[in-house]
C-alpha cells in the first residue's frame, strides 16, 4: 500500500510523521464537567466523565527537536472526551477515551501549515519565553497578549521500561471533526501530585481556560525527558 504524502510550504511530507525526540511539560486538572462541554460543544464530541460532574482537562508543553516537522515549540489545551457516540462514564471510560485538542499555538510557520492543513489542528502562531534550571517555567503569548504561564516543580522518576502506546487524538476546524491516531514511547518520565503553578493573561483563550475554574491546583503534573512519536492521517469523523 502506498503511503500518503502531503506538500507542505514545497516540501513533501510522508505518512506517517516521525518525531525522533522531544521533550514534554504537562499538568492535569479535573474540572467541571458541563463548563468543560460547553467549551467544546461545537465539535459535536462529548467530554469523558470520570467522576459525576467532573472532567479532565491537559495542559501541555511540547519542544520537538528532532522530526519531521523541524524544531519548534507547541502548547496545547485538551479535553478529554469519549470516542464518538460513547456514552461511557467513571474511571474506566478514560481507558478508552481520548483528548480533543481546543488550543495549540506553535511558534513555527511549517509546522502550522503542516497541523492545520493535514490533521485540522487549532494551530496557531504564539512567542514562547522558556525559562530552565531548578524550575522549568515558560509563558505563551498570541498576538502580543500573554495566555499562561506556568511554573513546574521537579517531579520524582517513574522506572518503567519503555514501551510503544497507541493514542488518539479529536480535532474540528472548518466544521469537520477527525480523528488522528498517534503512537508514542516515553523515558525519563518524573511525575508529582500537583507540582505546578499556573497564571493566566489576558487573551481570549486565557479567558477560556478561567471559565474552567483555571488556576487551581493540577491532578498532578509531569515531564518526559525522550518523546518518540508517529502520527498517521486524520480520519474524518461523519
Amino acid at each position: 500500500m502506498t503511503a500518503s504524502q502531503h506538500t507542505i510550504a514545497g516540501t513533501v511530507i510522508t505518512m506517517p510523521v516521525q518525531i525522533r525526540k522531544a521533550n514534554q511539560h504537562m499538568a492535569m486538572f479535573s474540572v467541571d464537567a458541563d463548563a468543560a462541554q460547553r467549551l467544546i460543544d461545537y465539535s459535536g464530541l462529548r467530554v469523558c466523565r470520570y467522576l459525576p460532574g467532573r472532567a479532565i482537562v491537559v495542559l501541555m508543553l511540547m519542544h520537538y527537536i528532532d522530526g519531521d516537522l523541524g524544531q519548534y515549540y507547541e502548547f496545547g489545551t485538551s479535553v478529554m472526551v469519549n470516542p464518538p457516540g460513547s456514552t461511557a462514564n467513571g474511571p474506566r471510560a478514560l481507558q478508552s477515551a481520548g483528548a480533543f485538542i481546543h488550543h495549540l499555538p506553535v511558534d513555527q510557520p511549517f509546522t502550522l501549515e503542516a497541523g492545520t492543513k493535514i490533521w485540522g489542528y487549532p494551530k496557531v502562531m504564539a512567542d514562547f519565553i522558556i525559562r530552565e534550571g531548578r524550575q522549568f517555567g515558560f509563558d505563551v503569548s498570541v498576538d502580543g497578549q500573554l495566555v499562561v504561564g506556568m511554573e513546574f516543580r521537579r517531579g520524582l522518576p517513574i522506572r518503567l521500561t519503555p514501551r510503544r502506546q497507541a493514542q488518539r487524538t479529536y480535532s474540528h476546524r472548518d466544521g469537520v471533526t477527525r480523528e488522528t491516531s498517534f503512537e508514542h514511547t516515553l523515558s525519563g518520565v518524573r511525575t508529582r501530585f500537583g507540582g505546578v503553578r499556573v497564571r493566566l493573561g489576558d487573551h481570549p483563550y486565557a479567558k477560556e481556560l478561567a471559565a474552567l475554574g483555571l488556576p487551581k491546583r493540577a491532578m498532578l503534573s509531569s515531564s518526559v525527558d525522550n518523546v518518540h512519536m508517529s502520527f498517521g492521517d486524520a480520519q474524518e469523523i461523519p
